[in-house]
């Protein structure tokens, strides 16, 4: 604690300086960082944490608050498989709706976490004139997390929907799998979306 109060007492002229005009200055206990709020967020940490912060050699943290991520991708026609998907059984899309950060290959329709954190996903897949069950699972890392039917014959058109947070590491990867039934007709309408509620 003595360290980061040094560090703090060196840089906070500086800090003053780059923070608005009449932004407060809250000292926190001795058991917590001392935070300065403003556009940023600038906290003095003995052990700060790199991912996603500039650090100086002083051990000051500045973190940036604008880092977003989301995504939502839909198929605009009906799905026919090619050779790939009939092989891996991924639900394949066709258009990007968003796409904050790129983080979503369209190509493989597979959004790969940028950094640590708590995400949401959600799906809707429709099947159109296909009287097989369906069985939907949303894949993390190869291993299904959690699943959706569509199974009633005496509809024309039916969807799997679900949605799920999911506590993801960077470089973590998650697709939608057809699980059961078949990909020939109908998909067109399906979306899928995610987005990072917040960063650990």
């Amino acid at each position: 604690a003595g360290g980061c109060c040094c560090c703090l007492a060196a840089a906070l002229p500086l800090l003053l300086l780059l923070l608005p005009a009449g932004c407060p200055v809250r000292a926190q206990n001795d058991t917590e960082p001392i935070v300065l709020e403003g556009k940023c967020l600038v906290v003095c940490d003995s052990s700060p944490s790199a991912d996603g912060a500039i650090t100086s050699s002083l051990g000051i943290s500045v973190r940036s608050g604008s880092a977003k991520v989301a995504f939502s991708a839909t198929r605009s026609t009906n799905h026919e498989p090619s050779e790939m998907s009939n092989r891996t059984m991924t639900i394949y899309f066709d258009q990007v709706l968003v796409n904050i950060g790129n983080h979503f290959d369209l190509a493989s329709s597979i959004f790969v976490a940028p950094r640590k954190g708590i995400y949401s996903f959600s799906f809707h897949v429709v099947k159109v004139y296909n009287r097989q069950t369906i069985q939907v699972s949303l894949m993390q890392n190869g291993y299904p997390v959690i699943s959706a039917f569509a199974g009633d014959q005496d509809v024309t058109r039916e969807a799997a929907s679900n949605g799920v947070l999911l506590h993801m590491e960077r470089e973590d990867k998650v697709h939608l799998k057809l699980e059961r039934g078949n990909l020939m007709g109908g998909w067109k309408y399906s979306t899928f979306s995610g987005f990072l509620v917040f960063p650990l």
